[in-house]
């Protein structure tokens, strides 16, 4: 796919950014976006809260669905997805290395850039902890989503349009696992005497 079309508006937004937060207000930013975005290196964060919820009979069903909404993203964001469009990250096109110098604290990754992991991981948890409905766990949780997303842009390693289509297939792939677990649970508490999870 040409992505050409989009490059005005990232190269836009990017200089937004950099001009709004400068790389770190009085050096504070940075550290905390940094940070921020290796939290959601892997997923890891997002599979450790998993299971930690499942762990627990209250949280369980929570902590199932953050599982399968991690899974869906990883086989079609990771595996099909970044690799059809085979998008280059914008530390790899001469157009932005002319333009822009990476702070040391980059860590430049090696894979496509289109859509964002990090976004898609990060959305689709969120997204699989609303079967809470539970203020408590989903509005840190969207907001924790839309900060890792951010700390994208803010150390250069996607385009903002990686960014906005990962958050949103990540939704897609949150709500995808919010039905596909309903019905392996309903499954499982209907075929089972144990009482796996709490109704």
């Amino acid at each position: 796919m040409d992505f050409s079309a989009f490059l005005g508006f990232d190269r836009a937004i990017f200089e937004w950014v950099e001009k709004i937060f400068g790389y770190g207000i009085s050096g504070v930013l940075t550290p905390i976006l940094v940070f921020l975005t290796r939290l959601g290196d892997g997923g890891i964060l997002w599979i450790a809260l998993a299971i930690v919820l499942m762990l627990f009979k209250k949280t369980r069903k929570i902590g199932f669905t953050v599982a399968g909404a991690i899974i869906c993203m990883f086989f079609f964001n990771n595996v099909f997805l970044k690799n059809f469009f085979a998008r280059p990250r914008p530390f790899d096109l001469d157009v932005w290395k002319d333009w822009f110098v990476y702070p040391e604290f980059v860590t430049r990754p090696d894979s496509f850039s289109f859509p964002s992991g990090h976004s898609s991981s990060a959305f689709a948890a969120a997204t699989g902890l609303t079967v809470s409905k539970k203020a408590r766990f989903i509005v840190p949780g969207y907001v924790l989503a839309a900060l890792i997303a951010f700390s994208r842009i803010y150390v250069h390693v996607h385009y903002p349009t990686d960014v906005i289509f990962g958050a949103l297939f990540g939704i897609v792939y949150g709500v995808i696992a919010i039905f596909v677990c309903k019905f392996i649970i309903k499954l499982v508490n209907e075929k089972t005497k144990l009482t796996v999870f709490k109704d």
